[in-house]
């Protein structure tokens, strides 16, 4: 007979550590969080020192009365949520509902789901951290607080279903200050001056630098003529060989929010997608004969420290796999200023399961995601790459021009792993010719070209998941969430990976900097994350942190109820009537991006997407093929006649049938960066005919 209860989240975490527990415990899952505050209402007792009012969340009574009763027959109880604070309040709530005595030791935690980390965890239980408890709970109070008390003057002055968040309403405004930035960027002209030198067969590029080793900006095509005129007839000589040597070191192991960018530059995953799949490869997957293995360290994490244990099996396997020379002289260490050192970076449980050798095991999202991580783990641990440099001044009279170039001596970690880049990067090997001063260079080529000055870049998912945890706006857990929030409220749009601010968006925005500018000040509400931070720690009292944001937010909402005026948004109607009843049907904005309705809603509810025609026909019924949007909003091109006819693709038609059968060409890239070519190749896999195109 079982002698232990052990309640963890989800089942595949159950199913996952229940085989390496034996039969004296029973492992049953709570399927997330079983007591919550209501929807319904707000949910906090104001008057009350913020007290919330608990309740078991709708259709999970019968999971609770499962645990009360496997409770009564065990000796034990033992809760092992997650090792956050988010897993220290379901367990504080468990032991609640099933009576455990807040002093005893019954909480269990483990950063790996392992067969040694979860029989290590069981020799250690502890009693239930009331600090981390706390620090859930005001944070879920404040948002209670922001959201249920802002969200109703939303709806009442602007539109129903509107929202407001600490964290959302932060990131939304972040988007549309970086619009403001891009409407009101004025460009400057500047022009740089490239020539094209040949040393032997060998060819390299010097840019312009500036006149006696001052660097000069050329403004405008004035004075690129005057430099050309300057150096017409002179003779190019160098006057500066250095040659050095830079090292480059690898990036630390993930840590939640710098996976969800990597895997949103190089997997084009969006964080939701990310965290989805991390949870997975954490909670246990199918690995033939071994049965249920974790595969990863918890993923919500903002520390980048591994254990000794991880190192010392990252060591051995790069020393036989790349030889002692890939091995720094030392272990590699990574601290993070204010990280939370709960627990460790997210790494492979064993570096030995290879993305490869578990391939066949995986879906596709998480062996692409599992190689990303173990890739990052065993490079952290690597050697440094070394580069050789060399940089040339070339002189024209008393115009200099300049020329870099790198050759990698020693590869050391860039062999496995190179991190990516929001920006434009180019990591290629620049070779130039061998070079002594005063050799008499021929340029074979001068090339002007003018440029204009950029706006800075707007967000991409990545690149707002890094600007939020730079400014310490919310915490690992929140990114995701909080992106697909902003994105379901219709408060901005993605296009080509960059989020655009709506118009709904920017109306709430300008309510929200009128009547609570605090709630989007970034400093305050970092400040605000640094003091849940401090009851996490037990350095000061959660109502204390409550009471002091209420007093000023409470003014805020008094005037907002007297002076915030209604808008009227008016709703953007088409050409198109409605094939129901007539009426012209009007834009609308959801989840997905635009999309058509009736505006005799409710008595009628036909609504249609918005549909682009590509202007080619389909081949199997002679509609037209339409751009259209997918459940995952990934974009794929069918025909109109749907569902009639059932003819798909994805990547654009062009416009031009396929020269050798006739049939329909698709517009498709490939590669990337310096090496990306854009072809159009046939459809008909026999025929196989493609072009690049220029």
């Amino acid at each position: 007979m079982a002698e232990s209860l052990v309640i963890v989240e989800s089942l595949t975490k159950a199913k996952t550590i229940s085989k390496y527990l034996g039969k004296k415990f029973i492992v049953k899952a709570s399927v997330g969080h079983l007591i919550d505050l209501p929807k319904s209402q707000i949910g906090v007792d104001i008057d009350n020192n913020y007290k919330p009012k608990y309740i078991t969340i709708r259709g999970k009574g019968s999971i609770l009365k499962e645990l009360r009763d496997a409770g009564k027959k065990v000796k034990n109880i033992y809760l092992a949520a997650d090792p956050d604070r988010e897993g220290e309040a379901i367990a504080w709530h468990l032991a609640q509902a099933l009576n455990i005595d807040e002093g005893k030791a019954c909480r269990v935690v483990f950063n790996e789901i392992t067969k040694q980390a979860v029989k290590d965890a069981f020799k250690t239980p502890r009693k239930l951290n009331m600090d981390l408890v706390d620090a859930q709970q005001a944070r879920r109070v404040l948002d209670r607080l922001v959201g249920y008390q802002i969200s109703p003057l939303l709806w009442k002055k602007i539109k129903k279903g509107l929202s407001a968040g600490r964290v959302q309403s932060v990131a939304v405004n972040l988007i549309i200050r970086r619009e403001r930035e891009i409407i009101a960027f004025e460009p400057e002209e500047y022009w740089t001056v490239t020539t094209t030198f040949k040393k032997g067969t060998k060819s390299f590029e010097a840019k312009f630098h500036g006149y006696d080793n001052k660097k000069t900006e050329l403004k405008n095509h004035e004075q690129v003529k005057e430099l050309l005129t300057h150096i017409k007839d002179g003779q190019f000589v160098v006057k500066e060989v250095k040659h050095g040597e830079k090292k480059r070191n690898p990036a630390p192991p993930f840590i939640t929010s710098t996976l969800q960018q990597e895997a949103a530059r190089k997997l084009n995953f969006r964080s939701a997608r990310t965290m989805r799949t991390a949870q997975q490869l954490y909670e246990g997957v199918e690995i033939g004969k071994q049965g249920t293995v974790g595969l990863i360290t918890y993923m919500r994490t903002d520390s980048t420290r591994i254990s000794d244990t991880a190192k010392n099996e990252t060591k051995d396997y790069i020393i036989e796999n790349f030889g002692a020379e890939y091995y720094p002289k030392s272990p590699r260490n990574y601290t993070k200023k204010a990280a939370q050192d709960a627990h460790e970076a997210i790494r492979p449980t064993a570096v030995t399961l290879t993305p490869d050798s578990i391939k066949e095991y995986l879906s596709k999202d998480q062996y692409k995601l599992y190689k990303l991580i173990w890739e990052r783990l065993v490079a952290s641990q690597m050697s440094e790459a070394i580069l050789n440099t060399m940089s040339v001044k070339i002189q024209n009279n008393n115009a200099i021009f300049k020329a870099t170039g790198s050759k990698i001596k020693f590869p050391g970690f860039m062999s496995l792993y190179i991190e990516g880049s929001d920006d434009v990067s180019d990591d290629k090997e620049k070779f130039l010719p061998e070079l002594q001063e005063q050799d008499k260079l021929k340029n074979t080529n001068i090339e002007p070209r003018q440029h204009f000055t950029q706006p800075p870049p707007r967000y991409t998912e990545a690149r707002l998941v890094k600007t939020l945890e730079e400014l310490g706006i919310g915490r690992p857990s929140t990114y995701a969430p909080t992106i697909e929030t902003i994105q379901k409220r219709g408060y901005v749009t993605q296009e080509q990976k960059n989020f655009l601010p709506t118009e709904l968006g920017t109306i709430v925005n300008e309510m929200l900097e009128e009547f609570f500018s605090k709630i989007l000040d970034v400093q305050f509400t970092a400040n605000l994350e640094e003091q849940l931070d401090l009851i996490a720690d037990g350095e000061t009292n959660w109502v204390k942190v409550i009471d002091e944001f209420y007093s000023d937010f409470k003014k805020d909402l008094e005037v907002a109820e007297k002076e915030m005026e209604k808008v009227e948004i008016k709703e953007e109607v088409s050409d198109e009537p409605c094939d129901k009843c007539g009426k012209m049907m009007v834009y609308k904005l959801g989840r997905f991006g635009k999309f058509l309705a009736c505006p005799g809603f409710p008595d009628c509810r036909n609504t249609k997407p918005i549909l682009k025609d590509t202007g080619v026909a389909c081949p199997k019924c002679k509609g037209a093929i339409v751009e259209r949007k997918g459940k995952r909003r990934k974009t794929f091109f069918g025909c109109s006649e749907y569902p009639d006819c059932d003819f798909i693709l994805w990547n654009k038609p062009d416009q031009r049938p396929c020269p050798k059968c006739g049939n329909i060409m698709v517009q498709k890239s490939t590669g990337k960066g310096k090496n990306q070519k854009n072809v159009v190749e046939c459809i008909d896999e026999e025929c196989k005919y493609n072009e690049n195109v220029t």
